[in-house]
């Protein structure tokens, strides 16, 4: 008989990246980090809060905006900003970057490895390059302007 209780791996997790497990921080978790489908997200704040809500868990938008900002802090997601004021929150935390579907508003994953980048400006003196986030803008052909 499994003893373990539900939220169990989500609180350890939340701890180990310096988080306190509150109700709402564990049930946001639970929405990001085990999801029906499987796999990696990529998620708005407006389309995780539809989602705690629709799981009748009582929650505003600001505090599912804050709790993904402090998730994003901690590690346990990445923010990846489309254009000002479009964020996506990421589950997958490893090197890579993204196709933006522009016309249905969706991230795919590119793995780190498909994406080669040459002579990039040596950084100013006293700081290094953090990270670099390849965001690859896709539309669909019929709507192009000839």
């Amino acid at each position: 008989m499994n003893t373990d209780r539900p939220y169990r791996a989500l609180v350890q997790r939340l701890k180990a990246a310096g988080l306190r497990p509150t109700r709402q921080r564990l049930a946001l978790a639970k929405l990001l980090f085990e999801p029906q489908s499987g796999g990696d997200r990529h998620v708005t704040a407006e389309q995780l809060h539809a989602e705690a809500v629709e799981e009748s868990v009582r929650v505003s938008l600001a505090t599912v905006y804050n709790s993904l900002h402090q998730f994003t802090t901690a590690g346990l997601l990445r923010e990846v900003v489309v254009e000002p004021g479009r964020s996506y929150f990421d589950t997958n935390v490893s090197d890579h970057h993204h196709f933006y579907y522009e016309d249905g508003g969706r991230l795919q994953d590119i793995p780190g490895e498909q994406v080669h980048l040459e002579g990039l400006p040596r950084p100013p003196e006293g700081t290094r390059v953090a990270r670099i986030d390849v965001i690859v803008r896709l539309s669909d052909s019929e709507n192009e302007i000839n």
